[in-house]
């Protein structure tokens, strides 16, 4: 009996378990397809749309994760004003406006078509700075799910990166399309801002003695006009080579030489003094009055004042206060600081090149940014035929307009542009990540996915460089924030999609 009941709770088990596999082989069968949503990323001349939805069915309902971003130097989410998707099949047209984005840069939009077909779906953007459109073309309606499911099924997943909106509307971020242009050959070097001849002045002291400072205007960097009071040069209690007994001596002789000369004056009339005598007489007054007007010229109880000769910036000061100077010694140096010379030493190897240079960029050690002489309004006025005894060197001198601050003296780097290059594909700096000695790239694959393509790289101009290799014309490459798309697939802090569809 025993034997009987086991034998049978075997059986069961067995028709139970064999039940549940012939289920769930039935329920494998009879799954349902997942369909990918559709994306989109489409570009005009102001903004970027990357819009998600489910594929379009005749009586369905297709949500839209519209994501607009605001093209120019950053690349912002749109954070107001309304946008409107129109659906047109076949002459008809449904639509559905959105007031205000859900959250910044996203519109939450939906449409439930009604006629099957290809057609074309719009964008208006309308906003208080400016309006938008933006059209996809050959857009598919299906009459029913199962005409859907039959095209479409679940793609596979692909090894795109991931990077999503949100988080590139947090940092600085932009890309373009790769592009053909003009470019030219590039000598990479060093160099120095130098300043413009006939741009800085000497002042020198007029007079021996204690030299004074005036006040604010006497420090490095102040700007001055014409005819300020930089110094004072004073006698004080020196015993020789006295400023103010010099100015007194002098005023005596040409008051002494004044009385001398009036009264040789009326004994000219008189005939009393001889022609000769006169005119002696006269050469002895005009000395001494040339000599006192030197002295007297911006003299007071103080001392003699010495003026700025031209309106600028105080360069150097090279005295200090109460220091004891003789006359002609250099007190300052002033810069109009407008004009100044870019000097870039080039090596001897490039010398068959040098006539071919017609301009060049440049960056200084205090600074990232790339300047350009053309900019600039620079000119090219000289370069060396030989090298000197100092310098293996040969300088190649341009012009420029000191327009953006920099200073004289700082070290640059720089990148003359010798021989052209025609149609070359070249692509921002910004987008290379520099990798053991390999660059790569971010080529964005769509409005959220991008791959990283390693390239070859030619010249660079410090802004643009020329591409090799690895990406094609057209192509839109991360120009700003390849670092940061780094940095998140590196940490694994790359979240998972979350829009609505």
């Amino acid at each position: 009996m025993n034997k009987f009941i086991l034998i049978t709770t075997i059986a069961v088990l067995i028709l139970n378990s064999c039940s549940s596999i012939t289920e769930e082989h039935q329920h494998d069968h009879d799954k349902v397809p997942e369909v990918e949503p559709i994306a989109f990323t489409m570009y005009s001349e102001k903004s970027e749309i990357f819009v998600e939805f489910k594929p379009l069915v005749v009586g369905n309902t297709s949500k839209f994760a519209a994501h607009f971003t605001v093209l120019g130097e950053k690349f912002l989410p749109l954070t107001d004003g309304s946008v409107t998707v129109s659906l047109i099949v076949n002459g008809n047209v449904i639509k559905q406006s959105a007031a205000k984005p859900s959250v910044p840069g996203i519109y939450s939009l939906e449409l439930t078509p009604k006629t099957a077909g290809t057609g074309k779906l719009v964008f208006d953007i309308v906003t208080k700075s400016f309006t938008d459109q933006i059209v996809i073309e050959d857009v598919k309606v299906y009459a029913d799910e199962k005409a859907m499911l039959t095209e479409r099924t679940q793609e596979n997943a692909n090894s795109d990166i991931s990077y999503l909106k949100e988080q590139a509307w947090k940092v600085e971020f932009a890309n373009a399309p790769v592009s053909k242009q003009s470019f030219s050959n590039i000598i990479k070097t060093n160099g120095q801002i130098l300043s413009a001849p006939g741009d800085e002045m000497m002042v020198i002291a007029k007079a021996s003695g204690t030299v004074l400072f005036s006040g604010r205007k006497t420090i490095i960097g102040s700007e001055v006009t014409a005819g300020t009071n930089l110094f004072t040069v004073t006698g004080a209690d020196i015993a020789e080579g006295n400023i103010d007994a010099k100015y007194k001596d002098a005023k005596a002789n040409y008051e002494k030489a004044k009385l001398d000369y009036e009264r040789a004056s009326e004994l000219l009339k008189d005939q009393i003094v001889s022609q000769r005598d006169f005119q002696q007489t006269k050469l002895v007054f005009d000395n001494a009055q040339t000599a006192f007007n030197a002295i007297a010229k911006n003299h007071s109880a103080k001392g003699q004042a010495v003026l700025a000769n031209i309106s600028g910036y105080v360069k150097n000061i090279f005295i200090t206060e109460g220091q004891f100077v003789e006359a002609g010694t250099p007190l300052a140096t002033i810069s109009k600081n407008k004009k100044l010379i870019l000097q870039a030493n080039v090596s001897q190897k490039y010398f068959n090149n040098l006539s071919t240079i017609t301009s060049a960029n440049f960056k200084t050690t205090e600074s990232e940014t790339v300047y350009s002489t053309a900019q600039l309004n620079g000119k090219i006025i000289s370069y060396g035929r030989s090298a000197t005894a100092h310098s293996p060197f040969i300088p190649v001198t341009f012009e420029i307009d000191n327009t953006r601050n920099l200073i004289p003296g700082s070290v640059a780097e720089v990148y003359l542009k010798s021989i052209p290059i025609p149609s070359a594909l070249v692509l921002p700096v910004t987008s290379l990540l520099e990798e053991q000695g390999n660059f790569f790239v971010y080529v964005q694959t769509g409005g959220e996915s991008f791959q990283k393509r390693e390239v070859e790289i030619g010249a660079s101009d410090g802004i643009l460089v020329q591409l090799l290799s690895g990406v094609v014309e057209g192509e839109r490459v991360v120009t700003k924030g390849a670092y940061q798309i780094k940095l998140a697939t590196a940490t694994g802090t790359l979240p998972a999609h979350g829009h609505e569809h």
